[in-house]
Formats: structure tokens, sequence, C-alpha cells
């Protein structure tokens, strides 16, 4: 009977045995399928190879963080996107992500590239920059673009000469005069600019042209009026504006310099400016000589009464300011000092400026 019963119970061990032997190979696929999961995962976390060379990601506007772990594997610079995103899900990290252009080398871990990310470190764009000084002329700042631009002096000079298609406030005044050396002489606002690195001569003048109408913008409103009020336009208010920014150093005597031209256009006398003289030289001189003030020349102040026929030099805006609100005085002459002060000597008459001559030559021995 107990025979019996022992082979009646074979069956069952042998089933149960079964059943344990695939339990057992079940739990080893999972535990071998956990740990092979956990060792990609593991991998996908770490940094790829290092290297030195710089790549170049650049994460557009509005882009998720799907949209973004894609670009950096397909950079080289992840192992796995999905991972990255549900990283970032983790550790709450992937709302504050910028757009732009980044620079990454290969080996950075993720929270270097995140932290660059949210910092929004992007690659400065490589500019063109450019200081036009005050009082240069357009002579002067075509030698400092072939200098310091690839911009091309040739390219820039027929620009400003013919200026055609260029539109702006202030240069819609420019008279259809021949005399005009350069049309947009006195246009080109003096400051620091930066400029794309594929900028063109072009861009460059458009933006200065620019520049001059919203400072002219800034001046106070009545600025046009008062103008109106001596019979001038903006074209010759920029021309007196350049004569003052070329004889004027010392910025109190800008005023008082607008007021002596003033007085001397009432009286219809030659200003007799050295600044529109040496205007006519491709290098300034040291001394004019008797026979420099006899030039021919439409620009020469000392042979012609009025006003040369357009600006000698880009003026500031306080040149021009002093231009549209010169101070009243009876001054019609001044004389630099040689005291080394660069300020200058003014007088009512021909006899007191003769006396502030002498005294100049004095200070000078």
């Amino acid at each position: 009977m107990l025979e019996q019963e022992n082979e009646q119970n074979k069956p069952r061990r042998s089933k149960l045995k079964l059943i344990l032997l695939i339990f057992g190979l079940l739990l080893l696929i999972i535990i071998g399928t956990a740990g092979g999961i956990g060792l990609y995962i593991g991998s996908a976390l770490q940094p790829v190879a290092a290297s030195e060379q710089e790549v170049r990601v650049s994460i557009p506007q509005g882009a998720g963080s799907l949209q973004i772990a894609k670009e950096l594997e397909t950079k080289g610079l992840i192992k796995n996107s999905t991972i990255f995103t549900y990283y970032l899900k983790v550790k709450k990290l992937g709302s504050r992500l910028q757009a732009g252009e980044y620079s990454m080398k290969p080996g950075m871990t993720f929270e270097e590239m995140i932290n660059k990310l949210n910092r929004g470190e992007t690659v400065k764009e490589e500019v063109i920059r450019i200081t036009i000084p005050e009082g240069y002329t357009i002579d002067q700042i075509a030698a400092k673009l072939s200098e310091q631009t690839p911009w091309k002096k040739e390219v820039f000079l027929q620009m400003a000469d013919a200026p055609a298609g260029l539109k702006g406030e202030a240069i819609a005044t420019i008279p259809d005069n021949k005399s005009i050396k350069h049309r947009l002489e006195g246009y080109l606002f003096p400051e620091t600019y930066e400029f794309k690195k594929d900028s063109t001569e072009q861009d460059f003048i458009e933006r200065t042209l620019q520049q001059l109408d919203k400072k002219l913008a800034t001046l106070p409103p009545d600025w046009k009026d008062k103008l109106k009020e001596r019979g001038l336009n903006v074209h010759q208010m920029l021309t007196i504006a350049s004569l003052i920014e070329r004889e004027v150093v010392v910025n109190e005597e800008r005023a008082l310099v607008s007021g002596v031209i003033q007085n001397r256009l009432k009286k219809n006398m030659p200003l007799q400016i050295d600044a529109t003289v040496q205007y006519l030289f491709d290098k300034s001189k040291e001394r004019l000589l008797e026979k420099d003030l006899q030039i021919q020349s439409p620009y020469n102040t000392y042979l012609n009464t009025g006003l040369p026929p357009g600006p000698i030099a880009s003026p500031s805006l306080a040149s021009m300011k002093a231009a549209i609100y010169p101070e009243e005085t009876k001054y019609l002459f001044y004389v630099t000092k040689k005291d080394g002060t660069k300020g200058h000597l003014f007088a009512e008459t021909f006899e007191e400026h003769k006396k502030n001559i002498a005294e100049s030559k004095k200070a000078a021995n």
C-alpha cells in the first residue's frame, strides 16, 4: 500500500520540480534583464568618450527637452536621447533650457551640459567692431574701414559719393550740388558700432545714417523751428556743426564759435575758418601758409562768403546742438590760444582780434 502511494506521488514531485525550475529560470531572466537594463542605463548616463574637438549645438526657439536631447545625440554628445530626457524629468531640469548656439565638447557630463543650457552660455557671434571718432572726414573713415574691417575703401567711397537708394530723414535734405566733395560727408554719425561678420559697406552706411536720425530725434522739440527762424535746413546745420567740430576742442566754446559763425553770416563776412582749407588736403597741415588760403575751391571760406557746399566732417551731437543754439554775442573773431589749453580768445572788433593774436603769440614764446 505504501509503495503504491509513493508511486502516485512521483508525478506530483516531478511536476513541482518542473514548476520550480521554470520559476527559477524566469527569475534569472528577469534579474538578468533588469541587470542588463540597469547596465545599459548606467552606460547611457555616462559621458561619451572625451575629445578636445569643439561641437556646435544649435537650439531653436521653443525647442522642447526631447528635441534638444535628439540634437545632443545627433552631435555625438550623449549616448541616448530618451535616457537624457527622462533624466531631465527626474531631476526637474528641463524647464529652463535656453535657445541659442552653444559650444560643447564630447566628454561633458549631463550636469555640465544642462548647466550650460540653463545659463544660456551661448557662443558669442563674431562681429565687426568699428569706432568712428567725432570730427572724422569721409576719407578718414574710408581709411579706417580698410585698415580695421574686411570692407573695401573703394566700395565705401563710391557709396558715399553716390548713395542711391539709401533712405533717411536727414539725408533727404542733401542738395543736388555738384560742388559737394562727398555727398554723405557729415551724415555718418560718429560712434562705436558692431556688425555681424557678413555685413557689407552698405550695412555700415545705412546704420550710421539711421543713428544720425535717432540722435536728431533726441534734440529739444523746438530745434527745427530754431533752424527755420535763421533760414537754415538740416544740411546747413550739419555743415555749421562740422565747422564747430573741427575748430573747437573745449566743449564750453562750441556755442561761442557757433555764435561767431552766425554773426559773420549775418554780416555777409567770409567765415575765414582754417578747417575748411584743411579739408582740401589729404592730410591736415600743421600750419597753413598764405598760398594755401588762396586755393580756389567752394570750400575755401577765406575766398567765399557764406557756408561751404556741405559738411567737412562728421559732427558730434554736442556740435549739432551748438549749431542750432548759438550763444548770442557780438563776437566776430577768435584765435587759438598758444598756451596749450586749446581754447580761444574772442573779439568783437578787428583791433581787439589783432591784440589777441599778439597775446597768443606771446604765450607761445
